[in-house]
């Protein structure tokens, strides 16, 4: 059985671990023929607002997949205003909104081919990211999903933003491709996650160190999460919750 470790860290304490990350997600856009992705920009490595769930072999430690949440700094954009803004500016206004209650993006999920199919790369970082958030004192969190996405990103509570683009949907990263801008307005509560995805968020945010089977359309693999943030990890983005 498949043993992997998934565990948080702040992005700018951690840079060899954040470029190991990174070169990991460029090598599956390749493998898709996907070369510009706004997602894939470092640029959010040298401020201390976003972070990186990471997800490794138990074995050896080699980098399986992964995903970031990156707070708005009023610095670096968000990933998602940086791809649609030249389709539609509502972006930056609705952001701006969001962020004055403490906002972010939850972007740059990948997993590699050893592990498709057992759920890492949709369903497992998406409660992670759930859990993580409750901690982080987030009031909103974007998100801009693939069609293979979509469904577990809802599933965790996320909606469409169908004020934006076409009921939400833009042609990106290039234009066979879509993709759909969502948000979650209630990351505390989670209200639209499904019933067994609430639990197991809860549970995580509850005891964050714990051993999960978790099952995917290929089977059953062994996780081992880590999912605490030190207190002094948590900084304070320029605009904070009133």
């Amino acid at each position: 059985m498949i043993q992997v470790n998934i565990r948080v860290y702040r992005a700018d304490k951690h840079p060899d671990q954040c470029l190991r990350y990174v070169e990991g997600h460029r090598k599956v856009l390749e493998a898709y023929g996907v070369t510009q992705v706004t997602s894939a920009n470092i640029d959010w490595m040298h401020e201390p607002f976003s972070y990186i769930i990471s997800v490794e072999s138990a074995e050896d430690h080699r980098p399986l997949g992964g995903a970031r949440i990156q707070l708005c700094s009023g610095t670096v954009p968000l990933p998602i205003e940086t791809a649609i803004n030249d389709l539609d500016t509502n972006i930056y206004k609705i952001v701006r909104e969001k962020g004055l209650h403490r906002t972010g993006e939850f972007c740059g999920a990948w997993n590699s081919r050893e592990v498709a199919g057992y759920g890492i790369g949709s369903i497992i970082l998406g409660r992670t990211c759930m859990a993580v958030i409750d901690k982080l004192n987030m009031g909103s969190l974007f998100a801009f999903a693939s069609p293979a996405s979509l469904r577990n990103c809802q599933r965790v509570g996320f909606r469409v933003l169908r004020s934006l683009g076409v009921n939400g949907i833009f042609y990106y990263p290039k234009e066979d491709l879509v993709a759909t801008a969502l948000i979650i307005d209630d990351p505390v509560e989670v209200a639209g996650a499904t019933e067994e995805n609430r639990e197991k968020i809860r549970a995580f945010r509850e005891n964050p160190i714990q051993q999960r089977l978790e099952r995917g359309p290929k089977g059953e693999i062994e996780v081992s999460y880590d999912l605490h943030i030190d207190s002094d990890d948590i900084i304070k983005s320029p605009v904070e919750l009133p």
